[in-house]
This record gives structure tokens, sequence and C-alpha cells, in this order.
């Protein structure tokens, strides 16, 4: 009887019981019996894995070369086993292979199970572990010890929340093979005074960043104080994270559009310093909402530039109607004392509806039907 060794082809039949409907119970069963079947040498294995498996050429020639010298079986159906065991299903195993397929031949006791020992250790359990691990399977082909360890204590100093933590690996887990440029990215942002709750912000808000090259990086900062952001104050953040997600000409673009509204360019950037979340509105969203508060409202600019954060607000959730409510408190004279419109506009949702629908029994009803447009029970 002939070693599975001078079977290449064996991979076509394994692989397509895999791939079937059949459990991956199933699939390792057949195994076993391989050695009573008979597979056509001349099998193109390569063709046989980017057909069925969406390989690419380089990966179906890199798993062609391995089995030929000899890992396959064993090797592959051993690390088969241990992701079934864990928990990881046969979707997620599958995509695991195709994107990362060398980890078919990686021992799993000298290497895989400490990996994953490490990530469980670190939070990470159950399906959320299986998740995780498929969804960025290039981190088991990184160091234990000098990338993944070193990764995972430099980003804990900065994300002390558990939960954090975990959404930011979970989200990005490409960022722990970037160990040194992580580190040099960080200590840097930290001198420019970003320290602390700030820099665990926009860790999570702009996690790229951490990776990006540090010129770019210092572009950014630099950029933002150029527009009147100062080192060391709570609002860079905010302004590194809104400049890091446009363009420079989305950015001239949008500052046009508000230009446009009769503002000039410092007040715009007075807009954008008091508000610098304001820039990432879309296009069409600002343009509507600047027609409204100035056309519709008829406020004063100046109550634009020293509130920009109104105009984040969502038109159909909260600012059209509050603003029904309070063209009907007026109509209705039911304050004594007519309220502005940015007063009614800016209060908390459980205030709004107790100042200005609860305490007007009478007219509670008509009140919510202008808030909410359709009846409601009080």
């Amino acid at each position: 009887m002939q070693s599975l060794k001078s079977h290449p082809a064996l991979l076509f039949s394994l692989f397509n019981q895999f791939s079937s409907s059949q459990s991956l119970t199933s699939f390792l069963s057949f195994s076993t019996k391989c050695r009573f079947l008979h597979f056509n040498e001349t099998t193109s294995m390569v063709d046989y894995l980017n057909s069925n498996f969406q390989f690419s050429k380089t990966q179906s020639l890199y798993i062609s070369k391995r089995v030929s010298r000899g890992k396959f079986p064993q090797n592959p159906l051993s690390v088969l086993t241990f992701f079934k065991q864990i928990g990881f299903s046969q979707s997620q195993i599958l995509s695991l292979i195709r994107q990362r397929p060398q980890i078919l031949f990686t021992d799993v006791d000298k290497i895989l199970r400490s990996k994953i020992e490490f990530f469980q250790m670190s939070g990470f359990q159950g399906p959320e572990l299986c998740s995780f691990i498929s969804k960025h399977p290039s981190i088991l082909t990184h160091s234990l010890k000098k990338t993944l360890v070193p990764s995972v204590e430099a980003i804990r100093k900065i994300l002390c929340d558990q939960k954090d933590f975990i959404f930011v690996l979970h989200r990005c887990g490409w960022i722990l093979p970037k160990y040194k440029r992580f580190m040099d990215n960080a200590v840097f942002l930290e001198r420019c005074g970003i320290l602390g709750t700030h820099l665990a912000l926009l860790l999570k808000l702009q996690p790229r960043l951490f990776i990006a090259q540090q010129s770019t990086i210092q572009n950014r900062v630099s950029r933002a104080v150029d527009l009147g952001f100062r080192e060391n104050s709570r609002m860079l953040v905010h302004a590194i994270h809104t400049l890091s997600c446009l363009s420079d000409k989305t950015f001239e673009r949008k500052l046009k559009l508000i230009n446009s509204f009769g503002f000039s360019n410092d007040e715009g950037l007075q807009m954008l310093k008091r508000t610098p979340t304001l820039f990432r509105t879309s296009e069409m969203k600002l343009k509507f909402g600047m027609k409204f508060f100035l056309h519709t409202v008829m406020l004063p600019k100046s109550v634009l530039i020293h509130r920009p954060h109104i105009l984040m607000y969502s038109m159909e959730d909260r600012v059209l109607p509050r603003y029904k409510v309070f063209q009907l408190l007026k109509s209705k004279n039911l304050c004594k004392k007519v309220p502005s419109y940015i007063h009614v506009l800016c209060l908390s949702e459980e205030m709004f509806l107790d100042k200005y629908i609860s305490q007007f029994r009478e007219n509670a009803e008509e009140l919510l039907v202008a808030y909410k447009g359709h009846y409601l029970e009080a």
C-alpha cells in the first residue's frame, strides 16, 4: 500500500468532503477511510483549490508544495480538529483557511494552542473568540512573545476598560502585527498632549491612525494647529479625527458651503473649533440645516457660529418635530413667557417632554401629534 505522502491528490478528496454539506465530523471520519480509495493522480490540485475555495493561484501553489513534502494529512487534520474543538463553525474554519492557508501546517501544540490560550486569557471567550480569530487570522502567523503579547499590553495601557479593549481588537485586530509603529505613534500623540481618555478615544475612533506613517500623523496635528486647535486641548483629538476622515478637497468644499450662506472663512473655522464633528456631517444635511435655521427659523448667523452643534441634531427626529411643537405653543399662547426655539431644541428629551408637553394636559395629545406625527399614549 502506497504512503499518503505519495498522493498529493488526496487533498482533493478530503477538501471536497469538507466543503460539502456534510459536517466537519464526517469529513474527519472520512479521512480514516481514505487509504481504501483510488485517486486520479493527474487531478490539478491548484485548479481544484481555485474553483472550490477561491484561493489565489499563489495560495494554491503554496498548499500544493507543502503537501508534497509529506505533511498532509496528519498536520492539517490536527489543525482542523483543534479549531473544531474550540468551537469554530465550519464556515469560520473555511474562511480562516482561505485567508491564511499556511495555518493548516502550523504545529498545534507548539504554536497555535498557546496563541489561542493567550487571547482567551485576554478576555475573548466562546463565540467571540472564534469570530475574532476568523476575522483576523493573520494574527496566528505572528510571534506570540515578540509581537502579540507586547501589542496587547500596549493597547491595554491605553484602553483601561475591558469592553473598549475587546471592541477595538475585534474591530481592528490587524493593528496587532504593527507593534513598533503603533508604539511610536502613540508616544508621538502623547507628546502632543493627547493623553489618557483622549488617547483612548482616538484609538476607538480612528485606529488606523495608530499604524499610519508618522509623517501622516504629524501632518494631521500640524493641520489642526494651523486651524486654531491648541496642543494639550481637549478638542485637539476631535480635530485630528475629523481631519483623518476628510480629504483636503472635501474639507475645503464644506468650508465653501458654509461660506455660501454668508459666513466668512474665520466664522466657518470658529464653528469648526467649537464643534469639530461638524465637518463630518454630510453636505446634504449641512445644507438643509443651514437653510432651515437661517431661512425658516430666521436665526441670526451669530447663533450658528456660537452653537454649531445644533446642525448635528437629527432633522427628522428632533429639529423639525420640536419646531412644530414650538409653533403650536406660540399659536395657542400656552406659555406665559414664550421660550426661544433654541432653548426648546437643546433640552434633553426627558426635560422637553416634561416641560412642553406633559404639563399642558388639555393640549398634550395635540402637542404629541405635532411632535411625533401620530397619536401616542400619554
